[in-house]
């Protein structure tokens, strides 16, 4: 007769690992204002189901100016609607400003949509009401939350003056250019203090004089005002105005460009990103040139990891 009891080494290693694990997950972005970590959505549509997220690793520091790049479908999107709390993830861990997005619920997630996050649509007319004029807009976030209307007003027309749309306070949207719409919906977005602004394709809609006014709002709210600003965007010219660009494929981050300026010169370097499970993605291109198909071979060098085409056929 056996005993199915373990032993106790094999116990105290199993709790060991447990507990070492529980720390890396517990130091994996601990100084991070967004934290994905393995994240997952899967959508079912007709019976079957759709992996938007593939285990997605993204962190974003306070007060960072980033750009979330990738094809349609690449899952950009549905990252911005689970970060903005519109949506929920399946599994894994998203984290913004301590809010857990996978169990938080009613009235947190209410509390955290106006608190928290300011949200930016790409089509102008979802991100202002028609019937209020461009300082009533920007009020409206601040009555909701209850804040006194001196203090509404004063920090509408801060606001208003911060976004360079001083004159466009008694206007509503109807009166306004699409640029101009989309600047005062920055002023909504960041109405309440918000950590983070979201902002999908913000200047999808716009030519590239009004997208610029649009971006450069951006750029001056996250300087003067120190909040983090993620941009969806398909428009290369905004990402590569931002210090970094994240790269989206597959539903996994692949790829990162960082951006460092010197006076008037700037550099750019971008990185292959390896994923909490050791993954990395390689660049199409990388894998059209070499024809890499089915398997590749790795090898251990010095500082360096080669990879390989396997040009031979499997021995039986």
């Amino acid at each position: 007769m056996t005993d199915a009891k373990a032993p106790a080494t094999d116990l105290a290693s199993l709790e060991f690992e447990a507990e070492a694990a529980a720390r890396a997950r517990a130091d994996y972005g601990a100084d991070a204002l967004i934290q994905c970590d393995r994240l997952v959505r899967v959508y079912a549509a007709d019976g079957v189901e759709v992996q938007a997220l593939q285990g997605l690793d993204l962190l974003i520091r306070p007060g960072e100016l980033t750009a979330i790049v990738g094809a349609s479908g690449s899952g950009k999107s549905t990252l911005l609607n689970i970060l903005s709390g519109l949506d929920r993830p399946t599994a894994g861990r998203a984290r913004v400003a301590d809010h857990d997005l996978l169990t938080m619920k009613g009235r947190e997630r209410l509390r955290y949509r106006r608190e928290t996050v300011g949200f930016i649509w790409q089509q102008t007319g979802r991100n202002l009401l028609p019937y209020l004029d461009a300082r009533e807009n920007i009020e409206t976030p601040l009555r909701l939350a209850g804040v006194r209307r001196v203090e509404r007003l004063r920090r509408a027309e801060a606001l208003l003056q911060l976004l360079g749309i001083g004159y466009c306070g008694d206007r509503r949207p109807g009166q306004l250019s699409g640029g101009e719409q989309q600047r005062v919906a920055i002023g909504v977005a960041l109405a309440n203090r918000p950590k983070v602004v979201l902002a999908d394709e913000p200047t999808g809609e716009l030519d590239t004089a009004s997208a610029d006014t649009v971006f450069q709002a951006l750029r001056t709210a996250n300087a003067e005002l120190g909040v983090a600003v993620l941009v969806v965007t398909h428009d290369e010219h905004v990402s590569s105005q931002v210090p970094r660009t994240v790269q989206i494929r597959d539903g996994r981050t692949s790829s990162e460009v960082l951006r460092t300026e010197f006076g008037e010169r700037a550099t750019a370097q971008e990185y292959a990103l390896l994923d909490r499970a050791g993954r990395i993605q390689l660049p199409a291109e990388y894998v059209e040139a070499l024809d890499l198909r089915d398997r590749v071979r790795l090898g251990l060098e010095p500082e360096q990891i080669t990879v390989r085409a396997d040009r031979e056929e499997p021995t039986i």
